[in-house]
C-alpha cells in the first residue's frame, strides 16, 4: 500500500517523474521503486500514470520503443531543462530558509 505523499513541491510526482528519468530512461514500476528510493515518497500507479500522461503531453518526457509490455520513458531536453530551472529555485529557496534559521 503506497503511503500519502509528503506534503510540499519535493512530493509533486511530476518533479519526481523527471528527477527519476534524470539518470536515464525507466519503465513505470522502476520509477516508482527509483522515487521512493531517492525521496521516501511512496507513488502509487494511479498518481504515476497521471503525471506521465500530463508530461508526455507537455513534451517534458517521451515513451520509448520497447520490444517488451514494459513502457519506458525517457526525459527530453526540454523536460531536463525544466527539471533544473525548478530544482535551482527550489536549491534558492532551501539555501534561504536555512540561512534565517542560521543553520548555513
Amino acid at each position: 500500500m503506497a503511503r500519502k505523499p509528503k506534503a510540499g513541491p519535493a512530493s509533486d510526482p511530476e518533479l519526481l517523474i523527471l528527477a527519476s528519468l534524470a539518470s536515464g530512461p525507466k519503465h513505470g514500476y522502476a520509477m516508482m521503486s527509483d522515487i521512493e528510493a531517492f525521496s521516501g515518497v511512496a507513488i502509487g500507479p494511479g498518481t504515476l500514470y497521471t503525471a506521465i500522461t500530463r508530461l508526455v503531453e507537455k513534451k517534458l518526457i517521451v515513451p520509448k520503443a520497447s520490444p517488451g509490455r514494459q513502457r519506458p520513458y525517457e526525459l527530453t531536453r526540454s523536460g531536463a531543462r525544466q527539471l533544473a530551472a525548478q530544482l535551482k529555485e527550489m536549491q534558492h529557496v532551501a539555501m534561504a530558509g536555512l540561512e534565517r534559521l542560521r543553520l548555513v
